[in-house]
């Protein structure tokens, strides 16, 4: 999912610099109210383990990749869309200017992609589905379906962008970057995002803000 230079014009790169900035700007200020000494190694763990899930790509023709993205997992522990925001921005910086993995003129885009929208969407539904309980089972439900529809329509997104940028045809775009990021939400995003925040849920609660609806089986 990540766009690399040269896919998208300056002048729309831009533009999604200008979009994401608000989201980055509360992202931070975020972080500065709310990491404290117990917060800011969980903060390390995930950017770390975040890092590590995204370098897993499937190549997906017309050059770019599908792979996991870990933002509503982030948000979800932490309590917050911005903390997901932060941590994805954090990350998505240091692959770029390190390692060349996504570029740095669109990275606005990305962090679009799989910051922003990766995070709201799977933490408003994590939250939103709160109807369905709050056992462990329902917790775990609630955490899956965020997670994946949070990276699907990431990925859609993603092909709407490469579209109006002249490099992906929309149809055939919108076609395998949500076909192989739905398999990928399923096997891996969901799954993952849901086993990991119900364990520490229940082993780990005092990480968690707001503390977790799970109860102890």
């Amino acid at each position: 999912m990540h766009i690399p230079d040269g896919f998208i014009p300056l002048w729309q790169c831009i533009i999604y610099f200008a979009i994401a900035a608000p989201f980055v700007y509360q992202s931070i200020r975020w972080a500065n109210r709310e990491m404290d000494e117990k917060k800011i190694p969980l903060l390390g763990v995930l950017a770390a383990g975040i890092f590590a899930i995204q370098a897993m790509n499937v190549p997906i023709m017309w050059g770019t990749s599908g792979h996991m993205v870990g933002a509503a997992m982030a948000a979800i522990i932490l309590g917050s869309p911005f903390a997901g925001v932060f941590l994805i921005t954090v990350v998505l910086i240091i692959q770029a200017i390190m390692f060349g993995d996504g570029g740095v003129t669109t990275l606005g885009a990305n962090i679009i992609n799989m910051g922003i929208i990766s995070s709201f969407i799977g933490y408003y539904t994590y939250t939103g589905l709160k109807k369905i309980g709050t056992n462990e089972k329902a917790v775990a439900t609630r955490v899956f379906i965020g997670a994946w529809l949070g990276i699907f329509i990431a990925a859609l997104v993603c092909a709407v962008e490469m579209w109006l940028a002249g490099t992906f045809p929309l149809v055939q775009g919108l076609f395998f970057m949500g076909l192989y990021h739905a398999v990928i939400g399923l096997v891996a995003e969901g799954t993952i995002s849901a086993v990991v925040v119900v364990s520490l849920q229940k082993y780990r609660s005092d990480l968690f803000n707001p503390r977790p609806e799970v109860i102890p089986s």
